[in-house]
Protein backbone atom coordinates (compact mmCIF):
# COMPACT_ATOMS: atom_id res chain seq x y z
CA UNK A 1 0.00 0.00 0.00
CA UNK A 2 1.26 3.55 -0.69
CA UNK A 3 0.42 6.66 1.25
CA UNK A 4 -2.68 7.37 2.20
CA UNK A 5 -3.97 10.83 2.14
CA UNK A 6 -6.85 12.04 4.67
CA UNK A 7 -8.55 15.29 3.31
CA UNK A 8 -10.43 17.26 6.19
CA UNK A 9 -11.68 20.02 5.69
CA UNK A 10 -11.96 21.90 8.96
CA UNK A 11 -14.76 22.50 11.13
CA UNK A 12 -17.61 24.61 11.27
CA UNK A 13 -16.89 28.47 11.41
CA UNK A 14 -19.33 31.40 11.15
CA UNK A 15 -18.82 31.56 7.53
CA UNK A 16 -19.61 28.38 6.83
CA UNK A 17 -22.80 29.05 8.64
CA UNK A 18 -23.89 31.80 6.36
CA UNK A 19 -22.20 30.74 2.90
CA UNK A 20 -19.72 34.23 3.34
CA UNK A 21 -16.61 34.02 1.47
CA UNK A 22 -13.46 34.01 3.38
CA UNK A 23 -10.14 33.09 2.23
CA UNK A 24 -7.30 35.73 3.43
CA UNK A 25 -5.78 35.35 7.16
CA UNK A 26 -7.47 38.77 7.53
CA UNK A 27 -10.92 37.97 7.82
CA UNK A 28 -10.53 34.60 8.99
CA UNK A 29 -12.95 33.73 11.51
CA UNK A 30 -11.50 30.75 13.42
CA UNK A 31 -13.64 27.66 14.81
CA UNK A 32 -16.88 27.88 16.40
CA UNK A 33 -17.38 25.82 19.66
CA UNK A 34 -18.92 23.27 17.48
CA UNK A 35 -16.72 23.38 14.70
CA UNK A 36 -14.12 22.59 18.05
CA UNK A 37 -15.81 20.00 19.22
CA UNK A 38 -15.39 18.17 15.31
CA UNK A 39 -11.87 18.77 15.63
CA UNK A 40 -12.20 16.73 18.56
CA UNK A 41 -14.29 14.29 17.75
CA UNK A 42 -11.75 13.92 14.19
CA UNK A 43 -9.13 13.45 16.66
CA UNK A 44 -10.85 10.88 18.54
CA UNK A 45 -12.02 8.89 16.11
CA UNK A 46 -8.53 8.43 13.83
CA UNK A 47 -5.77 9.50 16.53
CA UNK A 48 -5.38 5.16 17.02
CA UNK A 49 -3.89 5.33 13.19
CA UNK A 50 -0.25 5.47 12.61
CA UNK A 51 0.50 8.95 11.29
CA UNK A 52 3.28 9.94 9.54
CA UNK A 53 2.37 13.54 8.54
CA UNK A 54 0.04 16.88 8.88
CA UNK A 55 -0.12 19.10 6.10
CA UNK A 56 -2.33 22.09 7.28
CA UNK A 57 -3.32 25.63 5.74
CA UNK A 58 -1.69 28.53 7.21
CA UNK A 59 -5.58 29.61 8.07
CA UNK A 60 -6.86 29.50 11.64
CA UNK A 61 -9.56 27.74 11.27
CA UNK A 62 -7.84 24.86 9.32
CA UNK A 63 -4.73 24.75 12.25
CA UNK A 64 -7.42 24.98 15.22
CA UNK A 65 -9.30 21.69 13.00
CA UNK A 66 -5.45 19.65 12.92
CA UNK A 67 -4.34 20.48 16.87
CA UNK A 68 -6.45 17.62 18.72
CA UNK A 69 -5.25 15.33 16.45
CA UNK A 70 -1.59 16.33 15.99
CA UNK A 71 -1.50 16.88 19.56
CA UNK A 72 -3.25 12.97 19.99
CA UNK A 73 -0.59 11.82 17.43
CA UNK A 74 2.73 13.46 19.06
CA UNK A 75 3.19 14.91 15.12
CA UNK A 76 4.22 18.52 13.79
CA UNK A 77 2.19 20.60 11.30
CA UNK A 78 3.65 21.77 8.65
CA UNK A 79 1.81 24.42 7.39
CA UNK A 80 1.92 25.38 3.59
CA UNK A 81 0.44 28.20 1.99
CA UNK A 82 -0.49 26.19 -0.85
CA UNK A 83 -3.64 24.25 1.17
CA UNK A 84 -5.42 27.99 2.03
CA UNK A 85 -8.75 28.66 0.65
CA UNK A 86 -9.59 30.86 -2.35
CA UNK A 87 -8.59 34.46 -2.27
CA UNK A 88 -11.49 36.15 -3.33
CA UNK A 89 -10.64 39.84 -3.53
CA UNK A 90 -12.99 42.22 -3.11
CA UNK A 91 -15.58 39.82 -2.69
CA UNK A 92 -13.95 38.60 0.77
CA UNK A 93 -16.76 38.69 3.51
CA UNK A 94 -19.53 39.07 1.47
CA UNK A 95 -22.56 36.41 1.38
CA UNK A 96 -22.94 35.21 -2.39
CA UNK A 97 -26.57 36.92 -3.19
CA UNK A 98 -24.72 40.05 -1.98
CA UNK A 99 -21.87 39.37 -4.39
CA UNK A 100 -24.59 38.66 -7.27
CA UNK A 101 -26.38 41.90 -6.80
CA UNK A 102 -23.49 44.07 -6.89
CA UNK A 103 -21.18 42.69 -9.49
CA UNK A 104 -23.78 40.28 -11.13
CA UNK A 105 -21.46 39.84 -14.86
CA UNK A 106 -18.59 39.09 -12.96
CA UNK A 107 -20.18 36.91 -10.52
CA UNK A 108 -21.88 34.69 -12.95
CA UNK A 109 -18.87 34.56 -15.51
CA UNK A 110 -17.39 33.05 -12.41
CA UNK A 111 -19.64 30.06 -11.76
CA UNK A 112 -19.75 29.62 -15.07
CA UNK A 113 -16.02 29.44 -15.96
CA UNK A 114 -14.22 29.13 -12.15
CA UNK A 115 -11.45 27.79 -13.31
CA UNK A 116 -9.91 30.55 -15.54
CA UNK A 117 -12.06 33.31 -14.60
CA UNK A 118 -11.95 34.69 -10.72
CA UNK A 119 -13.56 36.92 -8.41
CA UNK A 120 -12.33 40.19 -8.64
CA UNK A 121 -8.57 40.42 -7.52
CA UNK A 122 -8.89 36.92 -6.47
CA UNK A 123 -7.46 33.62 -7.40
CA UNK A 124 -8.71 31.50 -10.60
CA UNK A 125 -9.50 27.26 -9.67
CA UNK A 126 -6.12 26.60 -12.14
CA UNK A 127 -4.00 29.01 -9.53
CA UNK A 128 -5.24 26.78 -6.61
CA UNK A 129 -4.51 23.64 -8.59
CA UNK A 130 -1.02 24.86 -9.41
CA UNK A 131 0.00 25.84 -5.46
CA UNK A 132 -1.80 22.27 -3.64
CA UNK A 133 -0.28 20.63 -6.29
CA UNK A 134 3.19 21.75 -5.52
CA UNK A 135 2.42 20.28 -1.49
CA UNK A 136 0.87 17.12 -3.15
CA UNK A 137 3.98 16.33 -4.84
CA UNK A 138 6.11 17.77 -1.72
CA UNK A 139 4.14 14.74 0.18
CA UNK A 140 4.37 12.22 -2.83
CA UNK A 141 8.13 12.45 -2.87
CA UNK A 142 8.87 12.40 0.94
CA UNK A 143 6.49 9.76 1.86
CA UNK A 144 6.18 6.04 -0.28
CA UNK A 145 3.55 5.02 2.65
CA UNK A 146 1.83 5.73 5.59
CA UNK A 147 -1.08 8.23 6.44
CA UNK A 148 -0.59 11.78 6.08
CA UNK A 149 -3.42 14.55 7.16
CA UNK A 150 -4.23 17.24 5.52
CA UNK A 151 -6.40 20.14 6.47
CA UNK A 152 -7.38 22.36 3.93
CA UNK A 153 -10.66 23.97 3.26
CA UNK A 154 -14.28 23.56 0.62
CA UNK A 155 -13.00 24.93 -2.41
CA UNK A 156 -8.94 23.34 -2.21
CA UNK A 157 -9.99 20.24 -1.41
CA UNK A 158 -11.88 19.84 -4.03
CA UNK A 159 -10.22 21.12 -6.41
CA UNK A 160 -7.01 19.02 -5.21
CA UNK A 161 -9.46 15.62 -5.69
CA UNK A 162 -10.71 16.79 -9.22
CA UNK A 163 -6.70 17.45 -10.42
CA UNK A 164 -6.08 13.48 -8.55
CA UNK A 165 -9.09 12.51 -10.31
CA UNK A 166 -8.24 13.69 -13.61
CA UNK A 167 -11.51 15.83 -13.89
CA UNK A 168 -11.81 19.72 -15.16
CA UNK A 169 -10.79 21.58 -12.14
CA UNK A 170 -13.75 23.97 -13.56
CA UNK A 171 -16.42 21.90 -12.42
CA UNK A 172 -15.19 21.41 -8.98
CA UNK A 173 -18.18 22.85 -7.74
CA UNK A 174 -20.42 20.55 -9.59
CA UNK A 175 -18.77 17.20 -8.70
CA UNK A 176 -18.68 16.71 -5.06
CA UNK A 177 -19.77 18.58 -2.09
CA UNK A 178 -17.54 18.83 0.94
CA UNK A 179 -19.77 20.31 4.03
CA UNK A 180 -17.50 20.99 7.24
CA UNK A 181 -15.55 18.30 8.89
CA UNK A 182 -15.78 15.90 5.84
CA UNK A 183 -12.67 13.45 5.81
CA UNK A 184 -11.94 12.10 2.36
CA UNK A 185 -9.05 9.20 1.48
CA UNK A 186 -7.30 8.57 -1.12
CA UNK A 187 -4.49 5.80 -1.34
CA UNK A 188 -1.17 6.85 -3.88
CA UNK A 189 -1.42 3.68 -5.24
CA UNK A 190 1.14 1.64 -7.83
CA UNK A 191 -1.32 2.63 -10.47
CA UNK A 192 -2.56 6.03 -9.48
CA UNK A 193 -4.78 7.88 -7.01
CA UNK A 194 -7.45 4.83 -5.41
CA UNK A 195 -10.21 7.01 -4.05
CA UNK A 196 -11.66 5.06 -0.98
CA UNK A 197 -13.66 7.76 0.66
CA UNK A 198 -15.67 11.00 -0.35
CA UNK A 199 -16.93 13.47 1.81
CA UNK A 200 -16.94 11.46 5.29
CA UNK A 201 -18.09 12.65 8.57
CA UNK A 202 -19.55 9.32 10.11
CA UNK A 203 -17.11 9.70 13.01
CA UNK A 204 -19.45 12.78 14.15
CA UNK A 205 -22.02 12.58 16.45
CA UNK A 206 -26.02 13.30 15.08
CA UNK A 207 -26.07 16.23 16.41
CA UNK A 208 -23.05 17.64 14.59
CA UNK A 209 -23.99 16.20 11.35
CA UNK A 210 -27.69 17.61 11.50
CA UNK A 211 -25.73 21.03 11.70
CA UNK A 212 -26.22 23.67 8.26
CA UNK A 213 -22.64 23.39 6.77
CA UNK A 214 -21.85 25.63 3.42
Amino acid sequence: MGAVLYFLRHGQTAYSLTGGYCGTPENDPGLTPEGITMAQEFAAAFSHLPWQAAYVSPLRRAIETARPLCEAAGLTMQVRDGLREVMYGRWEGMHPDAVDQEYHDEFVAWLTDPAWYAPIGGERAVDIARRSSQVLDEIEQAYSQGNILIVAHKATIRIMLCTLLGIDVGRYRDRMDMPVAAVSIVELAERGPMFHTLADRSYLNDALRALPST
